[in-house]
């Protein structure tokens, strides 16, 4: 399957009813998720045949296009029932097996071979990123996850994955667009920049 017919076949899920904004719960928007996956599918042949979670799924764009491109088992997992209520409708409505779970990512136990993971940035729950990078290589060798972009980031991000026990095999740079979901948001989309960060096991 290419990039464009991915990006055009997510681009027919719903979203999560609601977005809570202690959880950061910023939407995926389907480009940038058929770009996420693509390259772990692709560029680096970690989906295919693979067992694969999204940590904090939200409505299923990430499990559901690993499924599409063929991940021999998905879960997604999520704190708000509401969007794995959504994940659910999208995974029967593209006819894609994900094992769906409501819960906090403490929850998840067991080995993965490919993590995918839109982590809340942190910025309003002070640490939550690195929670999700911490339970990610707790139960995977590969872990896919973004995060802002920028140079403080970038330098804290090495060190705290290293203090984790992972390596930063590559970044890649990339754009997500979020729409207007929380009272502060003025404009109807906002664009930005994000590093998609590769990390591997030490």
């Amino acid at each position: 399957m290419r990039k464009k017919q991915l990006e055009i076949i997510l681009s027919q899920l719903i979203p999560r009813p609601r977005s809570r904004l202690l959880w950061e719960g910023y939407p995926l928007d389907a480009k940038s998720a058929a770009e996420m996956v693509y390259i772990a599918s692709q560029v680096n042949d970690d989906i295919h045949g693979k067992s694969v979670i999204d940590l904090g799924c939200g409505s299923g764009v990430l499990a559901i296009s690993a499924s599409l491109l063929g991940a021999a088992w998905v879960v997604g997992v999520d704190i708000d029932k509401a969007a794995i209520e959504a994940a659910r409708f999208n995974a029967e409505k593209m006819s894609v097996d994900v094992d769906l779970v409501i819960g906090d990512i403490g929850c998840i136990y067991g080995h993965f071979d490919t993590v995918l993971m839109n982590p809340p940035f942190g910025s309003r729950r002070r640490g939550a990123d690195v929670q999700f990078l911490k339970k990610s290589l707790e139960i995977s060798n590969v872990v896919y996850s973004l995060h802002k972009r920028g140079d403080t980031v970038r330098s804290f991000l090495r060190r705290k994955i290293e203090t984790l026990e992972g390596t930063i095999d590559r970044i890649y740079e990339m754009e997500i667009v979020i729409p207007r979901i929380f009272d502060f948001h003025r404009k109807r989309l906002y664009q930005v920049k994000v590093d998609l960060y590769r990390i591997l096991k030490s």
